[in-house]
């Protein structure tokens, strides 16, 4: 699926952008705003597209001044396509929430980060996600942050990272397998390949250097999926 414009998956033709800006739009616009915010498309062919479409009865064309602007016609009985068309990024990022939220073990954070979470990749792009588990029996404590103690920054997370300090090891094999999992899901879902980023705690809140220029290009763009409360800097 290509993310810079989901709308391709289910048709080439200039329609799917141009009902996509319409169902998002919360004001009539010109043809010249549309072509301006579709994915897609010259203004001569969005003005082909919109003429086709008031045609056909699912957008609604009106004189407003000098300008003639347009609109979805949300009582047509094809309206909810056009939102869907709207929400299918959306609808990819509550995917993903909602099934790492139900994982056992849960992440303590994740996003999707870099072209999918931007907005510009193609259909042959990966969808990036960085996930961070909770510390796994036997890995290494790195030296705490300057003036914090572990207890303090554990404590910061509540209940996030509640089973790190639990008497019950924390499940790697488990994880291993709903990562796997995951990799079909996303398949399934938009035909991309998912390229999975798996930190532990430790090295997520204290990162090594060769794992910053990372989590920069992170908090540069992303989409959170499951977010504690604070979050550790890269520098």
């Amino acid at each position: 699926m290509d993310l810079t414009d989901p709308t391709r998956a289910v048709t080439s033709t200039l329609d799917g952008p141009v009902l996509a800006v319409l169902a998002q739009a919360g004001r009539p616009l010109t043809v010249g705003e549309v072509a301006a915010q579709a994915a897609r498309g010259s203004e001569l062919g969005v003005r082909k597209s919109l003429s086709r479409l008031v045609g056909e009865g699912i957008v609604r064309a009106t004189q407003m001044g000098r300008n003639r602007v347009h609109e979805l016609n949300r009582a047509h009985v094809a309206a909810p396509v056009a939102e869907l068309l709207a929400g299918l990024r959306l609808e990819l990022w509550r995917r993903l929430r909602e099934t790492v939220a139900a994982w056992d073990p849960m992440p303590i954070y994740a996003c999707v980060f870099g072209s999918a979470a931007r907005g510009d990749g193609g259909p042959d792009s990966d969808i990036d996600l960085l996930l961070v588990h909770p510390a796994f029996p036997g890995e290494a404590v790195p030296p705490q942050p300057e003036g914090t103690s572990w207890i303090e920054v554990a404590a910061a997370f509540v209940g996030i990272v509640a089973n790190m300090a639990s008497t019950e090891p924390v499940d790697q094999p488990a994880w291993d397998r709903q990562v796997d999992q995951l990799h079909g899901f996303v398949a399934e879902w938009t035909g991309n390949r998912l390229q999975v980023v798996d930190l532990g705690f430790y090295e997520w809140y204290a990162p090594p250097e060769e794992t910053r220029a990372l989590l920069e290009e992170v908090k540069a763009a992303n989409v959170a999926l499951i977010a504690p409360i604070m979050k550790p800097t890269s520098g």
